[in-house]
């Protein structure tokens, strides 16, 4: 099902041109800029500043400036109050990053309802700050009479320093918004680096921080630029003590081998390929009627569930219904209310979901529906809801992360099977289980190597619940507790008595 062709955007009010370095709205060292594109319509939304090696280390030493040299580290008071000031600031301009979103990521208006912005904006900046007030910062530990000396001992959780944040372009204010507010509420400093994809929305928050909140200089700086590599630099500068990265697997391995010479601390949330178990005791046709959501904002979502796992006895009965979900998926136009799916976020990525297509095809998997350009749209980067059949994990559209609207459906033979099917991936992000009941379906998540599983349909999404994934998923956890503390070090400290 479509939606109409996409309008042009020409109302959308110019974005941030300038980046936020040392606590002052800047261009780039000399005056370079690239252009923001709409990837609905694909026309320029207009330009941001194009950063050189020399602006990247000037952000990366006013953030270890701001680090070693004022309060921010130990004054939580000052964190806390700065953190409400930026959320307070970020509503003031809520409406206006709504549009802007859309413009240049793509992604369907109904998703900045959710994921996209207003659902990291109620608790990405707030549950961090409440956290300040509840967390263990020390804790004492028994005395101690090793050697024959009495000791005290106490346990103290400090900032790791400066912090080179790597935010990528599917869901840009809620990532970016995760890593901000942790990263904050720790004490660290951040130097943030945004996917040249969607640059505005990391400049206007850059903006934000700069005229409306009491956030020292260097504290945060924003760097904008058209080379995906200038990243590197913050991943090989020894005065960067943390790489917050969120993207592909593929990067995530060369950021691993590009910060060993400097032994880095890392997180990073990586790619996925999540199998969905649908138990042969499930209800079938209202669990399949959501299967479109698969090809929400086009299917760029690392923990969207693209492998679809049927018992075999309910197969023909599953492509049937999977099939008719796929026709209800509207696509087009990003600002319609009804669009589900927009647009890939570039040619480049569309070409490279449609190589999946055929790869698919090539190896025998059968095409449902789907597979092609829309044929209406003539402009934007479109791919139609996709659905592949009689898929066998062993093929590439099964194994490798698309980042596109393809779904596959693969038979399983039993709970055994299926686990094993599920299992049998380099990726470990989320999964989901469906039964009848909930206890048989509990007992096949916990078999799940997932950092991440819904059982029957629950949501697993707040800003105090940990986010991330086994093996090649990546490492550390975005968001709770767990994600809280990899922004800390640890200290012992003892005392002779």
């Amino acid at each position: 099902m479509t939606t109409s062709p996409p309008s042009d955007g020409s109302v959308l009010p110019p974005g941030e041109l300038r980046m936020l370095i040392d606590g002052r709205l800047v261009e780039a060292t000399g005056g370079g800029t690239f252009e923001n594109v709409n990837p609905a319509t694909e026309q320029v939304l207009g330009p941001v500043a194009d950063a050189t090696a020399a602006d990247m280390d000037r952000a990366v030493a006013a953030a270890r400036r701001a680090f070693d040299a004022t309060a921010w580290s130990t004054d939580r008071a000052l964190r806390q109050r700065c953190l409400r000031q930026l959320h307070e600031a970020i509503v003031g301009e809520q409406e206006l990053l709504r549009s802007e979103l859309v413009a240049e990521v793509g992604c369907p208006v109904m998703t900045t309802y959710l994921a996209q912005l207003d659902a990291p904006l109620a608790e990405a900046l707030l549950w961090p700050a409440e956290q300040i007030d509840r967390f263990g910062w020390e804790r004492p530990l028994p005395d101690n009479h090793a050697f024959g000396v009495p000791s005290w001992q106490r346990v103290v959780k400090e900032p790791v320093g400066v912090v080179g944040a790597i935010i990528p372009w599917n869901y840009p204010v809620e990532i970016l918004l995760g890593k901000l507010g942790q990263a904050l509420a720790t004490g660290n400093t951040l130097v943030v680096k945004p996917a040249p994809d969607t640059p505005w929305n990391a400049t206007r928050i850059g903006r934000l921080i700069g005229e409306q909140t009491d956030i020292p200089p260097g504290v945060v700086n924003v760097v904008t630029s058209s080379d995906h590599l200038l990243g590197e630099q913050l991943v090989t500068d020894p005065r960067v003590d943390l790489i917050s990265f969120t993207g592909s697997t593929a990067t995530g391995r060369r950021i691993m081998a590009a910060a060993a010479p400097t032994l880095k601390r890392l997180f990073l949330e990586l790619g996925g390929k999540s199998a969905d178990i649908i138990l042969e005791d499930a209800p079938l046709e209202s669990k399949l009627a959501y299967l479109g959501f698969s090809c929400l904002h086009a299917g760029q979502g690392c923990a969207m569930l693209t492998r679809t796992l049927v018992h075999r006895s309910r197969y023909d009965e599953a492509v049937e219904l999977a099939t008719a979900a796929m026709a209800t998926v509207t696509y087009g136009d990003p600002t319609d209310p009804g669009t589900i799916q927009g647009p890939l976020i570039s040619a480049r990525q569309r070409d490279r979901v449609l190589g999946y297509v055929e790869s698919g095809l090539r190896e025998g998997a059968r095409l449902v529906t789907g597979g092609g350009r829309p044929a209406h749209l003539d402009r934007g980067y479109y791919v139609e809801p996709t659905l592949f059949a009689d898929v066998d994990n062993a093929m590439t559209i099964a194994r490798e992360e698309i980042f596109g609207p393809v779904v596959v459906l693969i038979p399983f033979e039993d709970e055994d099977d299926a686990v094993r099917i599920a299992n049998d991936s380099e990726y470990g992000l989320s999964g989901g289980v469906t039964s009848a009941s909930e206890e048989r379906a509990l007992a096949v998540a916990r078999r799940i190597r997932a950092g991440t599983v819904s059982v029957n349909g629950g949501v697993y999404y707040s800003a105090g619940s940990p986010f991330g994934g086994y093996k090649a998923s990546g490492l550390g956890r975005q968001n709770g507790v767990e994600g809280f503390e990899q922004y800390l070090e640890t200290k012992t400290i003892a005392g002779g008595r």
